[in-house]
């Protein structure tokens, strides 16, 4: 499951809360302690109210941190045209022609 919601969030500069599995683990740049400015949200590892109680304390002691542009940035990472774009490129090399239509 890839999760389009956390991509959603960071396109509009919102860091995230997610669970460190799953899709999440693809789109989401978790903060590891010294990562704030380049972080994009904070991982809770365990379905539980005690880890997810943690991931939201430690989300509001540093969300001033978090750089809104370099979150946004990371979303883009994850754009259609990006896609499009790296798609055809790999069609292209691995086939030799190019998809009609793209």
């Amino acid at each position: 499951d890839f999760g389009i919601v956390p991509v959603e969030a960071q396109a509009c500069g919102t860091p995230v809360i997610a669970f460190g599995r799953g899709g999440a683990t693809e789109t989401v740049i978790p903060v590891d302690g010294t990562n704030w400015d380049k972080a994009t949200g904070v991982f809770f590892y365990e379905q539980s109210e005690s880890a997810i109680r943690a991931a939201v304390k430690q989300f509001i002691e540093g969300e001033a941190c978090f750089d809104r542009q370099e979150i946004r940035k990371n979303a883009e990472k994850f754009s259609a045209g990006r896609f499009k774009k790296e798609i055809t490129a790999f069609i292209r090399e691995k086939t030799g022609i190019t998809p009609e239509g793209l």
